[in-house]
């Protein structure tokens, strides 16, 4: 399986490099009469990576029909959905809104859902009836932990092997999330790891050691397997992400 390190000098070169690729990708995939289907992760990094997005998308020179990308989250809190602790109010307000994105399927939230199992299985027949079978990107963060979407070290989600399921009892608050599991994650033709940090260094030498285990590194079950072809992985890292590899 590809797998390409990407090591930038700080957090804005590496926001900046993603924002250009990412625009890239999403212009080729249109250019070949597809429409790509993108999940999206939260997080002070994604936060800055969809701002430049959003700037280089209004300055021109991309070829993007924001129309026909569908976005998706990887996880995200099951909160109220005003609540800033929500992956996709500070994704809407910063690039999806400002891009004139249309095809958004966001989590239920806890205006929508009965419970976070009820906004789980929403999510997943969301998934389904899209009739997808992909994505042409997942991007992620990485904890301090290891962990990777809402799926935590030693946590039952691990090993599900339906499309989402619901996490309460979440060692980072909010207790409760809706996350994709490992094989909806990996249904990808490419995964990209966005990792900022020294608290994160770490995580990030477990997660690409040549041994280990997924149930104390998740980060270690991301392996894309796209219906046809390699998948692709990519860790875009910082210097201070980087410090212990």
């Amino acid at each position: 399986m590809p797998l390409e390190l990407k090591i930038l000098s700080s957090p804005a070169e590496l926001a900046a490099t993603v924002a250009d690729r990412f625009l890239q990708r999403m212009a080729a995939a249109q250019g070949r009469g597809e429409e790509p289907h993108v999940a999206l992760t939260g997080g002070t990094i994604a936060h800055d990576v969809h701002r430049e997005i959003a700037q280089r998308a209004e300055a021109g020179g991309h070829s993007v029909d924001w129309s026909r990308v569908t976005f998706w989250w990887g996880d995200e809190r099951f909160v109220a959905a005003d609540s800033s602790d929500r992956n996709a109010l500070d994704a809407r307000a910063v690039f999806l809104d400002p891009v004139g994105a249309t095809a958004v399927r966001e989590v239920p939230s806890t205006d929508d859902a009965a419970d976070v199992e009820a906004a789980a299985t929403a999510y997943g027949d969301q998934l389904r009836a899209s009739g997808a079978g992909e994505f042409d990107l997942v991007m992620l963060g990485l904890g301090p932990d290891g962990h990777v979407a809402s799926l935590f070290p030693g946590f039952q989600q691990l090993d599900a092997d339906g499309i989402t399921v619901a996490v309460t009892g979440s060692p980072k608050p909010p207790p409760e999330r809706v996350s994709l599991t490992f094989p909806a994650l990996n249904r990808t033709r490419a995964a990209w790891f966005l990792v900022t940090g020294d608290a994160k260094a770490d995580a990030v030498r477990r997660a690409l050691a040549d041994r280990g285990d997924v149930h104390e590194t998740p980060a270690r079950g991301i392996r894309p397997a796209p219906l046809h072809g390699p998948g692709e992985t990519i860790w875009f890292l910082d210097l201070a992400a980087a410090s212990k590899l």
